[in-house]
């Protein structure tokens, strides 16, 4: 920070010396992510930032919880007891060094499934922390199905908001939950992509193949959305109208007649761009209103038209008729995918729309210069000890 520096002369004068750093001062964050660059919530939310930050004077310290074993046994529904004991030791070892920094950056919680006050105590009251959400978290709690769980963490995640110098939110709905908790500062960032990644990807796949290809991307928590639709995706599939791809998941062992194709951060983009047709059906209920609509970014940041379910922020993204179509019943995905897979025309037209959108409002190049100027504002903000 700006230091003064004063020395008394021997004739009785004053000097001030004023050296001010700013423009070599760089703001030290340490930033808890849930998961390594595995997660995507992770990935896109934090780590992606990293080069915007630091050439914005901002140094970034990344200490994820969980290990890349730990991510890929959730992909295969797989939990050890032991990997999530040494998570939170590694944590709680962290945290010890927490007073070299100018402020802490978390991904919704430091340590999943205890208190608030436990997280109070291990934060420093000299160094403030910003919350990020790009998800409804704070349901897993609220509206968790046991009693004593709802009893002794629904109040969790408001009492971190309320004490927060900044909550990050992916959208509106996790923005308005944060205002009723009674956050100070609550700002919205959409997750967005990196336009430098999405750079002449876009080739139409049905030039080269026999019919047009509708794609998903995601993990297998998510999976589960798509079968409210399978009867749709099979009866296209029989008719020979279109093939399938999931990245991501083993689509086979849920029945879709979809292509598995397996997830590889090097490789995503390209995976994306082999659609011709992007889906995100969502059911609606309180944790994916939460949502923040990341799949359809990254359909239209690779110029595809999107279906999707008009569940929170997918809304916002999607603008029916222009950029793509929200569909909620059945007949409406089957109408919608029908018409996507007929015209050609009107796949390009979307897809160019949905393209332009992405350039105007979800991608890095526009949220990195607002995001660093967000965490020094609130490096100047302590919460913690009201």
């Amino acid at each position: 920070m700006p230091q003064c520096v004063v020395f008394r002369l021997t004739k009785g004068f004053a000097v001030t010396l004023l050296f001010t750093r700013a423009w070599r001062y760089r703001l030290r964050v340490l930033a808890l992510s849930r998961y390594t660059r595995m997660g995507a919530s992770s990935r896109m939310r934090l780590m992606q930032y990293n080069p915007w930050l630091e050439s914005a004077g901002i140094d970034v310290e990344i200490s994820p919880l969980f290990s890349d074993e730990y991510v890929l046994g959730l992909q295969h529904n797989r939990r050890h007891a032991g990997d999530i004991v040494r998570a939170y030791l590694a944590r709680l070892q962290r945290l010890l060094q927490r007073g070299k920094f100018d402020l802490i950056w978390i991904e919704k919680e430091i340590l999943p499934w205890l208190p608030a006050w436990v997280e109070f105590m291990l934060l420093s009251r000299r160094v403030p922390y910003v919350l990020d959400y790009d998800d409804a978290f704070f349901h897993l709690y609220d509206l968790h199905p046991r009693a004593v769980v709802r009893w002794l963490l629904a109040g969790k995640h408001p009492a971190l908001m309320r004490k927060a110098a900044l909550v990050i939110a992916g959208n509106n709905y996790l923005a308005d939950f944060a205002r009723k908790a009674g956050a100070g500062r609550v700002e919205i960032i959409p997750t967005v992509v990196d336009l430098d990644r999405y750079v002449n990807l876009r080739h139409n796949r049905s030039d080269k193949g026999p019919m047009p290809c509708i794609g998903w991307i995601g993990q297998r928590a998510s999976a589960m959305n798509l079968m409210k639709y399978k009867e749709v995706f099979l009866r296209l599939s029989d008719e020979g109208r279109a093939c399938f791809s999931a990245v991501g998941i083993d689509a086979q062992s849920l029945g879709l007649p979809m292509k598995s194709v397996e997830w590889r951060e090097e490789t995503e983009v390209e995976n994306i761009a082999d659609f011709d047709i992007g889906i995100m059906p969502l059911v609606d209920a309180p944790f994916e209103r939460g949502k923040c609509g990341y799949k359809l970014i990254q359909y239209m940041a690779c110029a595809l038209p999107v279906v999707a379910s008009p569940v929170g922020v997918n809304s916002d993204i999607v603008e029916h008729g222009i950029n793509g179509f929200l569909a909620d019943t059945a007949g409406e995905w089957e109408r919608s995918l029908r018409m996507l897979l007929d015209d050609s025309e009107l796949r390009h037209r979307m897809g160019l729309a949905g393209r332009q959108k992405v350039e105007r409002e979800y991608c890095i190049q526009v949220t990195g210069p607002r995001l660093a100027a967000l965490l020094k504002d609130a490096a100047k903000v302590n919460n913690i000890g009201k």
